[in-house]
């Protein structure tokens, strides 16, 4: 079986799996249930859809999935708007590199630096493919206590370094959004041997990575909310904002934002005076 059509059908079990034929506004089909959530029979009727052609999409049999069939299955699993895009990635997977061909390199994109060195008064990182640190300002190593050098992979800190879990208070919901968001990556770049590699490694080396991972769960990298143990300065709060180029759309301007008046938006100006000598990276 294509690895995109595994992919797809291993989705489509997962959602399944999660919705009950109550939360899915049906009476439960009669007989001995083997299954957590909704039956493939089940699902088949709720998108208007025959059983045999639903088990073929499940067992990656089916080679061309449309538009229709799609939004029939997305409203029936009730899905969001980014598992929704994260289906048609899985069902319309971009065509396969030629073999030997090499990665353009990541370059940061000029626009997203400007506005980044216009925000030196708060932490900001500009990712790009795979969680990899493109460019950070002074300010991101005196509140994350760890300096992150172009190159050097951000979802690996947040996952393998313990100064992550130590300062980061909601570390757990932070880490499994980033390895969701990772998820939603490998829709988007199916045949990246890098991204996959990266995600075999923090499989392997973590159990709740490894857990997460299975659950399937997509998101975007979109604005949370984020809490910092700091040393000196004791809690900061900052809400999580997300920056996207339309051109660039696989590198991402990640700005700590604070509210206005709050003790972390006065602490922020003294944290960026402080000579602070963070640890260098892992």
């Amino acid at each position: 079986m294509p690895h995109d059509r595994a992919a797809l059908g291993a989705f489509l079990r997962s959602r399944r799996d999660g919705l009950s034929p109550a939360s899915a506004g049906i009476t439960a089909f009669p007989g001995l249930r083997r299954v957590p959530g909704l039956r493939k029979e089940e699902l088949a009727v709720l998108a208007g859809l025959s059983p045999d052609y639903y088990s073929r999409l499940e067992q990656g049999r089916q080679a061309n999935v449309s538009d229709e069939v799609l939004d029939a299955l997305a409203r029936a699993l009730r899905l969001d708007d980014v598992e929704r895009a994260h289906l048609r990635d899985l069902a319309s997977p971009t065509p396969r590199r030629r073999a030997g061909a090499p990665e353009p390199a990541q370059r940061p994109d000029p626009g997203l630096v400007r506005v980044m060195t216009a925000l030196d008064h708060l932490p900001v990182l500009l990712l790009g493919r795979r969680g990899e640190v493109l460019a950070a300002n002074a300010l991101l190593p005196a509140v994350l206590g760890r300096r992150l050098e172009p190159g050097t992979s951000f979802v690996r800190f947040l996952v393998q370094d313990p100064l992550a879990r130590e300062r980061i208070v909601d570390w757990a919901g932070f880490a499994s959004a980033s390895i969701a968001g990772l998820r939603r990556e490998t829709g988007r770049h199916p045949h990246d041997r890098r991204l996959a590699a990266l995600v075999a490694e923090l499989r392997a080396t973590d159990e709740d990575v490894a857990r997460w991972w299975d659950d399937h769960a997509v998101r975007d990298y979109a604005s949370v909310a984020k809490r910092i143990d700091h040393p000196t300065a004791g809690p900061l709060s900052f809400d999580i904002e997300v920056v996207t180029a339309p051109h660039e759309p696989d590198q991402t301007l990640v700005v700590y934002t604070a509210q206005p008046d709050s003790r972390t938006a006065r602490l922020l100006p003294l944290l960026a005076s402080w000579e602070l000598d963070p640890a260098p990276p892992r």
